[in-house]
């Protein structure tokens, strides 16, 4: 048996991701990486990798007001892949979910292999692992993070093609975890090898961390 979503498609879904979140709408195409569905309440698309996926079902009894989807989709692409969204959704105002309690407001400037470049007019230049991307939303033609007048995308150092080796170009630098809610995850990158790090915190502790469960990294 061939376990794919065509059936699916069209129709008004549920999708539990990671965390306890829930997102219902319309699913609009899917591929082995990631699905896209219409939320016609808030009027948005979502992308969401699949590999946070937890469980994914048609909701036959809808309580919620049917909305038909817009025939223009916010991102173009001729063949869906998670890789292929972020690569065509570069220079777009977005709205990224990683972790916590609220969202990134920006756009991407840069794709790696496992990471991306992120601009946040709040947070400024930030390195984000793909691995950890719950969704991203696209922002509507003709609106910008804050409402601040559109920007020129800010020009990238060069970069890593690995997250790994781009922390290494951070060592001995003060830098974020993501986005710092914990004391513990602000300090002096001290060293990075065999995909660990050592931050020196305030205290002048010293914390080993594993990178695969690092999920944003900025600079103060």
């Amino acid at each position: 048996m061939n376990i794919d979503l065509i059936d699916l498609r069209e129709k008004y879904i549920e999708v539990e991701i990671s965390g306890g979140s829930f997102h219902r709408g319309i699913l609009i195409d899917s591929g082995l990486d990631i699905v896209v569905i219409f939320d016609g309440r808030n009027n948005t698309f979502l992308y969401i990798p699949f590999v946070h996926i937890q469980q994914l079902k048609e909701i036959l009894i809808q309580e919620d007001p049917f909305y038909d989807p817009p025939s223009e989709k916010p991102i173009t692409y001729e063949s869906i892949s998670y890789r292929k969204i972020l690569m065509s959704a570069k220079g777009l105002f977005v709205e990224v979910y990683v972790t916590g309690n609220k969202s990134i407001h920006g756009y991407l400037t840069s794709i790696m292999n496992n990471y991306f470049v992120f601009h946040s007019p709040a947070y400024k230049t930030m390195y984000i692992s793909m691995n950890h991307v719950k969704w991203l939303i696209p922002y509507p033609p003709n609106t910008t993070p804050y409402s601040l007048e559109n920007q020129n995308l800010p020009v990238s150092a060069t970069l890593a093609r690995s997250f790994e080796e781009q922390l290494k170009k951070l060592e001995n630098q003060l830098i974020i975890l993501d986005g710092g809610y914990y004391e513990e995850k602000i300090g002096l990158l001290h060293k990075v090898q065999n995909n660990r790090m050592i931050l020196i915190t305030a205290k002048g502790e010293k914390v080993f961390r594993n990178l695969e469960h690092i999920k944003t990294i900025q600079l103060p």
